[in-house]
């Protein structure tokens, strides 16, 4: 079983990943931005913050069709987009309790 350092940076890998997947496509980075509150030009100041990378996961889990389409482009299962999530600070409300 993989310790909780390496599923965090398998984790933040799906979210880097999820995060291109968004800003690769022209439909949804107006709409991830709008919803986050970002300006394009403050990604990667907002991605340093805690919880950023749970934000990204969060919008892709929040839409079903966007959840299957990033799927199947990127050879995930969507289940493991979740299983990603709770691993990420501000993940889940058990996080910071987590030792």
């Amino acid at each position: 079983m993989a310790n909780a350092a390496s599923m965090r940076e398998e984790a933040e890998t799906l979210a880097v990943r999820a995060l291109g997947f968004i800003a690769g496509d022209p439909e949804l980075l107006p709409r991830f931005l709008a919803v986050t509150g970002i300006e394009a030009n403050s990604i990667r100041k907002a991605a340093e913050e805690p919880g950023f990378l749970a934000g990204v996961l969060q919008f892709i889990l929040a839409h079903e069709p966007t959840l299957l389409r990033f799927a199947e482009e990127t050879g995930t299962p969507p289940a493991a987009v979740g299983k990603a999530l709770r691993a990420l600070p501000l993940g889940n409300d058990d996080h910071e309790r987590s030792t």
